[in-house]
């Protein structure tokens, strides 16, 4: 009889393998964990079923159902606990009634799991996440921008959805960015920025969550000064002379205690 726990390690790797390359060969699972063909055929069936992959001669690959849930998942699990941490303190800034704005960050969306009890709200977004996460609930009226749709962000990205941002106006937006270096704020994908910017220039407060990780970071493309936000939040990981460089800088900082 097979051992559970082997099987479902054995899956539990398979999955994984198929994510990271996009193919696998029944015969090089088999021969790479020791079992036989129909056994991988069998893992390989109830992988397909859970939704991770599509079975083909020979083999089987990676759907894009499977390969947007993990790309999701991995931004909200990095520094999930500092993000909660800068959310909840985030809260402080909105009040019943307004328009807030939230980008396709998974630190926005730490902010969009927090913000039903604190309705009647407008949501605006591009992030289909927040999209999902607060349709339907009672006193919050969520409006999506519309636009390209980029399944690695799980958001509307490009050119329609910053012109129909520009026709938008917010009380408060609450957005992140990939890496702070010099005291600018980086991105690694463009299309990504021109939402940003045009949610930054239609809010009347522009609020940048930054878990400490991001000073440890780097990308390609500027997307403002820190100097350009109203308010910067941190969590108390983040390193005193860090904080003190900032506010050396004219940054407005705010430390989210645990």
């Amino acid at each position: 009889m097979a051992d559970p726990a082997n099987q479902s390690q054995r899956r539990e790797q398979i999955r994984r393998e198929v994510l990271a390359s996009g193919y696998v060969r029944i015969e090089q699972l088999a021969t790479e964990h020791g079992v036989s063909g129909m056994t991988i055929h069998r893992d390989l069936d109830v992988l397909e079923q859970q939704g991770w992959l599509r079975k083909v001669r020979g083999g089987a690959t990676s759907t894009p159902a499977a390969l947007l849930e993990t790309s999701v998942r991995a931004r909200i699990s990095d520094a999930a606990q500092q993000k909660a941490q800068i959310a909840a303190h985030a809260l402080q800034h909105i009040s019943p009634g307004q328009v807030v704005a939230l980008d396709d960050s998974t630190s926005a969306l730490a902010v969009a799991e927090r913000l039903a009890p604190l309705g009647p709200l407008t949501v605006v977004t591009n992030f289909l996440s927040v999209i999902n996460l607060l349709g339907g609930e009672p006193g919050l009226h969520v409006i999506g921008l519309g636009g390209d749709y980029h399944s690695a962000y799980d958001a509307f990205l490009g050119l329609h959805a910053a012109d129909m941002a520009t026709s938008m106006r917010s009380d408060v937006l609450f957005m992140s960015t990939t890496a702070v270096v010099d005291g600018h704020c980086l991105h690694r994908s463009q299309e990504t920025i021109q939402v940003k910017r045009a949610l930054m220039n239609t809010t009347a407060k522009r609020v940048l969550l930054l878990d400490h990780s991001k000073f440890e970071r780097r990308a390609v493309h500027e997307l403002a000064r820190l100097t350009d936000f109203d308010l910067v939040v941190v969590d108390s990981g983040t390193p005193a002379d860090t904080l003190a460089d900032l506010r050396a800088a004219g940054v407005a900082v705010e430390v989210a205690e645990a």
